[in-house]
């Protein structure tokens, strides 16, 4: 359980009737640099996007959680072993983590992203794996919780947790 001003967020599992919502996360968690004007959400239907929630929940590796905040859902972070664009392994599962802005910078990613990493030590994943981008404030946060830039691209890092 996070607090934050008198509110508690539940971190929990995502029910089947809440997968849905994933397409909404996936659109939050693509970083605009400030300035820029955000893509149409149209930019959700291109196959590079459509790899993390396509089918979610029927592969080996999809895990999600989420967090609640009195019924409702403000944040989540799932992982799925797919060739994206953290991809390392075909054993590895790839995260993905966003927040409604009015609920970020609240602690809440962090105690997600720990909670995920708990659970997938526990379903017997060796590490996980992100790509994130080298401007994006969430950098820092993943290497508190123990994620480590293991390649980087032009824009990107990709950053392994060893579980």
């Amino acid at each position: 359980m996070v607090t934050d001003n008198d509110r508690a967020y539940a971190i929990r599992e995502i029910r089947k009737d809440e997968v849905e919502l994933l397409k909404d996360f996936l659109y939050e968690a693509i970083f605009i640099p400030e300035g820029v004007t955000p893509p149409p959400r149209s930019i959700l239907d291109q196959p590079e996007l459509r790899v993390y929630i396509d089918d979610f929940g029927s592969r080996k590796g999809d895990h999600c959680l989420v967090a609640d905040c009195g019924g409702k859902v403000v944040g989540a972070v799932w992982t799925r072993i797919m060739d994206d664009y953290g991809h390392v392994d075909d054993d590895t599962p790839s995260f993905a983590i966003s927040l409604y802005k009015e609920y970020r910078g609240k602690g809440i990613g962090t105690q997600m992203m720990v909670k995920m990493l708990e659970l997938l030590k526990k379903q017997g994943f060796r590490r996980a794996s992100l790509a994130v981008q080298k401007a994006n404030y969430a950098v820092k946060m993943y290497g508190r919780v123990g994620f480590q830039t293991v390649d980087e691209n032009e824009q990107e890092y990709i950053m392994v947790c060893e579980l």
